[in-house]
């Protein structure tokens, strides 16, 4: 065919004698004229890059749109495309009816998209660089293009066209179109003044762009990267080279920021509190504030979702159109070529009227419509913006949800800081309720508003796809409609059913991991007692239980997914039989495939409606449960402690305090308060004008119960002084103090706070904040962060005060004992570190912190005496006297009271006495004696106190617990070392090799542990579903275009071959309803098979385990293990691998019905396939990162709201306020960025195989259409409907791969602890080859012993021989370290014993089976362990015994009384840890366990260091007496403890040095044992 630009057929086509404008080829070259400025001029200035090169303003991103209507520039140009789309195609399908090639016909608007597209590029780069100058060409373009557009219309008008030709709506389009983007350009002229204006407006770039920080750049990029998330390209590529960080993300946008949204939403709720305050009995609403703050974003979002479901519905329509297109093919063909090119000869050559007969000019809009090529090129374009609408919808409901999240968090923050302090402690708002807000409730209100568009988006798309249905099949549509509404509700009870069996499910894990944290934290004792299969029996009992939850959990899972699939099959099955007899014919393959893909349109928001509707319900308690917390009460205005109320009180008449003389030990209180009266004679010097720091005037203070907890009040606090207040529990001492904080509700009187500190001159003084308070709380509170950060708490900080600080509390020596020394964390999340620990912490920090008050509740409660004295005289009289700081100090140790220079003392909440210590031994005598008599007590204590080292004892638990830890990090350590010199061997494309890879390895690690026979069961029946599923649409093709296929599958004759097609059909339908429920029932089951599996194995994995695997393994660790690994292998990988497998068959099993259909699409696959390959691989690795920085960024944040709530007084006191919220933002913020970043990068994915969804689609239309013997309508039609599927399944593939992928990180843990070496529970000996009774006499053999912890580690025992005769009563003793302990396990077989033996009664240990060894063996472990259950349990959890002996056993214990007056007796319950009992009754529950035994070797390891006197005695007179008969094997924690014993083993690193009984071993002067008495070690 020749090509012409007017044709070649037409002579009179060039013909100009009418004039130019006369003639329409001619007008089409004139068009072709701007097109051609504009690329002759931009094209060198894009390429030599001037716009680059220009004068950018200097920021990081080169993001910076600030031509005013630039969105609305974007949207014009991106219709201005679509419209030349549609010329393009205009052209094309009228130059297909014609003779000859007309170019004019189509060229001027191949060239009009070129130049648009130019245009819009060439705006870009002149907008980011900043060069609006240059804008001038565009402005030219758009004058002279509306112009020639004009003169085309204006001559379409004069030849008589009206709207029903296309080429004249689309000029009409084009002209109106131009002429806005005119007017858009005339606006930056008027706006910038770039040109024609002697001042050109300056701008400046918002400050989010010249923060190099924010990284987030989705409100400032151009409109097209928006929608495809282009900008997030770098991030998501970089993370192929280096995981993502927080640096990495940067901050947020500030109008994304907690704060800014705190202050919209804190707007609009104090809006709502003024509308409703003279109504009383209303609440202020929640909804209304939010909708005020966050409304339009939402609006938006809905308008997006709209736009997508309405664009939605050309899916199949156009099916519907081209399927038709084949049948209608021949006739059409023929009536158009004629009619087109005659009228076509008629307008070409200047006929000035048109031919009005029955075919009128050109293409009407019907027409073209009609032709299959426009019609996939219009589905292409359809899906394409339905994507992306829809992804711009979810994104800008994520994006608010996250905003709301951010502001409700920062409100709760704000409420909790300001929450009265009896709210809290009277239990009206727990902190669970507070952690439940902020964990849940807050996440419940931003998962609605993720789904909120959907509540009015679902019904609209319902009745659409109901009307079209009707129109498409009439009354038998509504069969089908009206089975899926009625299956609908079924759907929302499945879904709450879902909810009930999750909370049960929840409540038995947490049953379970109570009882498996028991389990580790006494793992030593239940292992030296040979019970840790009785424990471990009751953890699989509960898992029992759990799983049974589990299993209606999976059933509730499977019956919606089954639902899911089912409901369409049923719904189409209904119709299409009800249609074939209704109409007696079957429906035509246009009205069946169009239908089709309705149906699965309308499935969706059916599906969703019961979990929109569930999340509204959850979102109303939440806002509930919010408002009610946000209306509670606040404490009142503290403004007195501003300084105020300025007040000079009248003199305190008070008494400097004499020099603080060292507190001598040696001599009883009761001599040291005697010998202070003496001084108090020397006349003092009393001060007349002095001021009182603060004072309190009849002051009546209340919880906020109403009553005065605190009554009548009147005291004063000298300034510079230390004041005590002392008196019994519960008299209101530190209620007293709180009152002053003002944390408790004045009834009645003021508190006031002097300001009389402005005069003092010292630098140091004036440098004080004034107004906040150093207070350490009674019960201590710490941060989760560095011991030095809890110290100086926001201080700056001074070496010199912090080491004085440090020396005063002696916290120098615990510090050292920590891993990174002061650096370490501390806290919930840190180290747990002991009370008294603790406690001088909290002292530390208020000594350090520069403020001119002090408050010290009870501070010494916690501390062993040397401390307590070396506090008192370090940092309360040196530190705090030398600062002339004002201390408040609540005590119970009398002791101190002669330091005092101000005594209050309290009674049953008012005041008994005020004054100095002389004022009170004069002018109240009695209560001066009950003290002398009170410290009298406290001196016999103190002996005892003496010899107990609490210290000690708590920094040795600090070393065991580093030990281990020290160890494991150092091996952790190396193991990184070698890793990275590894890494830093092996180049780039390894690391990134290992970070792209799919775990296989673990997968099938976890398949096969579900077992393989519900595998093959599972893979089989999913592929037997998938190929019904697609038989039942094959059939239907087959059926349906039936009447134009010679070959049928059924019989010719009518009513036979219409019951044959019915029955087949609904044959086919039965099963894929019947398989949907067996896969999705299958896949449930082998996930729970596999949970099951792998937590018994794991269980008893780790019951097994050797000691030492728990002294190196942090129990935290071990937990993860039990609790989130075993909730995602238990409910998190069963759907997700369900998903995974039913998108992936989904997909292809459309990709090979669509290259059945039309084999050429298998070409088009091929890069389609690679572009699909390379999108998954870049956004797993992206996802993985972004998913782990979500996790790791929720924790803190939570931890710091908890942390808040407990020490809300001691933030207030300090007025730390401001520095907490700062926290919270921050931390908020974080975990915003992490969340959104990771949100984006979903849509990221989502655009992508969306567009690649919408190829596939293209490429299967196009080459169905070709016209080489293309395949039959019915087939047409299949491929179509598949293709479409595609799209919404693609991306759940990569998805699912993701979460799967970061899922099955769990399953490798649960692995890496299965790989663990058990101990050697079997014995070499033969059960019965041991006597019954062994051992029966007690007589212990050490020969040559050597042990060691593990083989790779040096012995801790060397060759130590010993012989203990039957019932002797032997000492072992040595130094820290020399393996003491390490003897007491050798007896157990608890280490490894890799030379010598040791001999019992005649057998060899090493040859008899574990459990049988360690059940005849007794021992008693420094650190009392019992068990929540009943006391009988604790005792004897085999039930061996009868109640006579468990009775017996107490009695021996002296516990049989006690035990007695419980309620229940020896099934009295003992509470987890055995926390209803004290130290020392659970010591002696210890020993009644140890007796119950009836073994003839009892072993005490320092069974007495962390008892007092008193239980001690008891202990070592039982063990005389009842166990006079039998070995016993003392590890003394004292040597004081050993002298009497019969023989006495004395170690030193490791070797054994002495051997002998105690009374000879005195007798050596420079004997170890000898010197070990003498420093009483």
């Amino acid at each position: 065919m020749k090509v012409a630009f007017c044709g070649n057929d037409n002579p009179s086509a060039y013909n100009i004698s009418a004039g130019f404008l006369k003639n329409v080829c001619f007008l089409d070259a004139l068009n072709l004229v701007p097109h051609v400025f504009l690329l002759f001029i931009t094209f060198p200035i894009l390429f030599i890059g001037w716009g680059s090169q220009s004068s950018k303003v200097q920021i990081h991103h080169n993001t910076w749109l600030h031509f005013p209507g630039h969105n609305l520039r974007w949207i014009l140009t991106f219709t201005l495309l679509f419209v030349h789309v549609c010329e393009i195609g205009e052209g094309i399908v009228s130059d297909a009816q014609l003779k000859s090639r007309h170019l004019h016909l189509f060229l001027p608007a191949i060239m009009g998209f070129v130049a648009a597209t130019t245009s819009i590029v060439y705006y870009h780069n002149i907008e980011t660089s900043n060069f609006p100058k240059l804008l001038l060409a565009l402005f030219l373009y758009w004058v002279m293009a509306f112009v020639t557009k004009t003169i085309k219309l204006v001559r379409y008008c004069q030849d008589g066209f009206s709207f029903q030709q296309l080429r004249f709506c689309i000029t009409g389009l084009m002209v109106v179109l131009y002429g806005l983007l005119m007017a858009v350009e005339i606006n930056v002229i008027r706006v910038r003044k770039y040109v024609f204006f002697t001042d050109p407006q300056k701008v400046k770039p918002p400050e989010d762009l010249q923060d190099l920080g924010v990284r987030f750049l989705q409100p400032f990029v151009n409109l097209l990267s928006k929608a495809t998330y282009w900008w997030m390209n770098t991030l998501i590529i970089s993370a192929h080279r280096k995981p993502i960080d927080l640096k990495a993300i940067g901050k947020l946008p500030i109008a994304m920021r907690a704060l800014t949204n705190y202050v919209r939403l804190k707007d609009a709720y104090e809006e709502q509190k003024k509308k409703v305050e003279d109504k009383p009995n209303r609440k202020p609403s929640i909804w209304l504030a939010m909708y005020r703050a966050f409304g339009r974003p939402i609006l938006l979002s809905s308008t997006f979702r709209y736009l997508a479901d309405l664009l939605g519905f050309a899916g199949p329509l156009c099916i519907s159109g081209i399927v038709m297109s084949f049948s209608n093919e021949t006739e059409d063909d023929i009536l158009l070529t004629n009619a087109t090119s005659a009228n076509y000869t008629a307008l070409t050559s200047g006929a000035i009227y048109p031919v009005r007969n029955s075919t009128d000019p050109f293409l009407t809009s019907t027409n073209f419509l009609k032709t299959a090529y426009v019609l996939a090129v219009l589905l292409f374009l359809a899906l394409i913006l339905q994507r992306t609408f829809l992804q711009a919808s979810y994104y800008v409901t994520i994006e608010t949800g996250i905003n709301l999240r951010g502001a409700l968090l920062a409100m709760i923050y704000n409420k909790m800081l300001r929450l009265s302090t009896s709210n809290l402690s009277m239990g009206e708002m727990t902190l669970g309720q507070i952690n439940n807000l902020v964990a849940i409730e807050t996440n419940q209100l931003m998962w609605f508003l993720f789904l909120c568009p959907n509540l009015w988006a679902m019904p609209v798309q319902i009745i659409m796809g109901v009307i079209l249905l009707y129109n498409l099949l009439g009354q038998s549509a509504l069969v089908g409609a009206a089975v899926i509404v009625l299956l609908a509700p079924i759907q929302y009870f499945i879904a709450t059913k879902l909810a009930e069996a999750q909370k049960s499910t929840l409540d038995y894990s947490t049953e379970r991991l109570k009882k498996t944290n028991e389990i580790l934290k006494g793992i030593k004792l239940l292992k030296l007692y040979a019970w840790e299969h009785i424990f471990c029996r009751s953890v699989e009992e509960t898992r029992v239980k759990e799983l049974t939850s589990l299993k209606t959990f999976a059933l509730y899972t499977s019956l919606s997914i089954f639902m899911n699939a089912a409901i369409p099959i049923a719904a189409v099955l209904a119709t299409f039989v009800t249609y074939t007899y209704i109409k007696e014919e079957p429906p035509t393959t246009a009205q069946a495939f169009a239908s089709l893909s309705l149906f699965h349109i309308l499935v969706t928001p059916l599906f969703l409606l019961s979990t929109v509707v569930r999340f509204a319900v959850k979102a109303i308690i939440s806002v509930q449960k919010l408002n009610e917390f946000l209306i509670s009460d606040e404490i009142g205005d503290d403004s007195w402690r501003n300084g105020d109320t300025a007040l000079t009180c009248e003199s305190c008449k008070k008494h400097t305090g004499l020099p603080s003389k060292a507190i001598n030990r040696k001599q009883p209180l009761r001599h040291q308060l005697d010998s202070y009266e003496p001084p108090l004679r020397i006349p003092t010097r009393h001060l007349d004008i002095d001021d009182c720091a603060i004072k309190v005037t009849n002051g009546y203070f209340s919880w906020g119960s109403g009553l005065a907890t605190l009554s009548n009040i009147d005291i004063r606090i000298p300034t510079g002084q230390m004041t005590m207040i002392v008196g019994q529990v519960g008299c209101g001492k530190s209620s007293l103090l709180l009152a002053v904080l003002g944390e408790m509700q004045a009834l009645e009187g003021k508190v006031h706070w002097n300001r009389g500190y402005e005069s003092e001159s010292s630098f140091e003084a004036s440098r004080r904040n004034r107004y906040s308070v150093a207070y350490a709380a009674q019960k201590p509170w710490l941060l989760n962060a560095t011991v030095e950060e809890n110290i100086t708490f926001g201080s700056p900080f001074n070496k010199q005060r912090y080491k004085a600080v440090t020396d005063a509390c002696s916290l120098q020596p615990d510090i050292d004992l920590l891993p990174f020394g002061d650096q370490t964390e501390i806290g919930e999340r840190g180290i747990n570190l002991s009370g008294g620990q603790r406690q001088r912490i909290c002292v530390a920090r208020a000594l350090y912190q520069n403020t001119n008050i002090v408050f010290l509740d009870d501070p010494f409660s916690a501390l062993d005496i040397h401390l307590s004295d070396h506090l008192m005289q370090e940092g309360i009289l040196k530190f705090l006297k030398d600062d002339k700081r004002t201390l408040v100090l609540v005590t119970h140790k009398l002791q101190y009271l002669p330091h005092a220079d101000w005594i209050i003392a309290m009674k049953d909440g008012t005041v008994l006495r005020e004054g100095t210590l002389k004022d009170i031994q004069t002018k109240d005598v009695e209560l001066y004696e009950h003290w002398k008599t009170l410290m009298n007590r406290q001196d016999q204590e103190l002996e005892k106190d003496m010899e107990a080292d609490q210290t000690t004892l708590e920094r040795k638990t600090l070393r065991r617990a580093m030990y281990p830890r020290e160890s494991k990090a150092q091996l952790e350590d190396e193991d990184e070392e070698e890793e990275e010199e590894e890494e830093d061997d092996d180049n780039m494309s390894t690391v990134m090799r290992l970070r792209t890879n799919l775990p296989w390895k673990t997968c099938w690690q976890y398949l096969t542990s579900g077992g393989f026979l519900l595998l093959s069961l599972m893979i089989f029946s999913k592929l037997l579903k998938h190929s019904v599923i697609v038989a039942i649409d094959y059939w239907l093709a087959q059926w349906t275009s039936m009447t134009n296929n010679g070959k049928a599958l059924c019989s010719t004759e009518e009513p036979a071959r219409k019951t044959c097609y019915v029955a087949v059909f609904s044959i086919l339908s039965g099963a894929g309803i019947v398989l949907c429920l067996v896969t999705s029932l299958t896949v449930e089951w082998m996930g729970l098979t596999a949970a099951k599996n792998l937590h018994h194995d794991l269980l008893n994995k780790i019951i097994l385990g050797p000691i030492r695997f728990f002294d190196t393994t942090p129990l935290g660790l071990i937990l993860n293990r039990f609790s989130a690994d075993t909730n995602i292998i238990d409910q998190h990988i069963p759907p997700t691998l369900e998903s995974l497998s039913r998108s992936t068959l989904l997909c292809l099993s459309a990709i090979g019905i669509i290259s059945y259909a039309t084999p050429w699409f298998v070409v088009a696959l091929v890069p389609l396939g690679i572009a699909f390959y390379f999108i998954q691989k870049y956004f797993r690795v992206a996802s993985k990162d972004l998913q782990e920085l979500d996790d790791s960024t929720q924790l803190p944040l939570l931890c710091h709201f908890s942390e808040t709530a407990e020490g809300l007084t001691t933030i207030r006191a300090f007025r730390h306020e401001p520095r907490f919220k700062q926290r919270m933002l921050e931390l908020t913020d974080t975990n915003n960025i992490a969340y959104l970043f990771l949100s984006a990068a979903n849509r990221w994915l989502e655009v992508r195989t969306d567009y690649l969804g919408a190829f596939i689609v293209l490429t299967a239309a196009v080459a169905s259409i070709s016209p080489n013997d293309g395949p039959k309508s019915g087939l047409v039609g299949l491929g179509l409907l598949y293709a479409l599927t595609i799209t919404n399944y693609l991306n759940w593939v990569v998805r699912n791969l993701a979460d799967l992928e970061v899922q099955m990180s769990a399953v490798k843990k649960v692995n890496s602890f299965l790989n663990m070496e058990s101990e050697n529970y079997e014995g070499t000996m033969d059960i019965s080859q041991v006597p019954k009774d062994w051992p029966q006499e007690g007589e212990i053999k050490i020969e040559n012993l050597c042990v060691r912890y593990e083989n790779n580690l040096k012995p801790v025992l060397k060759h130590v021989k010993a012989y203990i005769k039957p019932g002797q009563k032997v000492g072992i003793c040595g130094r820290t370290g020399s393996g003491k302990s390490s003897l007491s396990l050798a007896f157990f077989r608890m280490v490894d014993i890799f030379d010598g033996k040791i001999v019992i009664d005649g057998i060899d240990i090493s040859k008899i089976p574990l459990d049988m060894l360690r059940s005849r063996l007794s021992i008693i472990l420094q650190d009392p362990i019992l068990f929540s259950g009943s006391i009988r349990f604790n005792l004897d959890p085999e039930c061996k015994c009868t109640d006579d002996t468990l009775w017996e056993a107490l009695e021996i214990a002296q516990l049989k009384n006690m035990v007695k007056s419980l309620p229940g007796g020896l099934d009295a319950i003992v509470t987890e840890g055995g926390e209803n009992f004290s130290v020392g009754q659970r010591q002696l529950f210890c020993l009644a366990r140890a007796f119950v035994r009836k073994s003839s070797i009892l072993i005490m390891d320092e069974a007495t260091a962390s008892i007092d006197m008193a239980t001690e005695n008891i202990l070592q007179k039982v063990v005389m007496t009842a166990f006079a008969d039998r070995t016993v094997v003392t590890i003394a924690h004292r040597v004081s403890q050993i002298l009497d014993a019969d023989l006495v083993l004395v170690l030193s690193e490791g070797d054994l040095v002495e051997c002998d009984a105690a009374a000879n071993l005195l007798l050596k002067e420079g004997g170890l044992f000898t010197t070990l008495v003498k420093t009483n070690k």
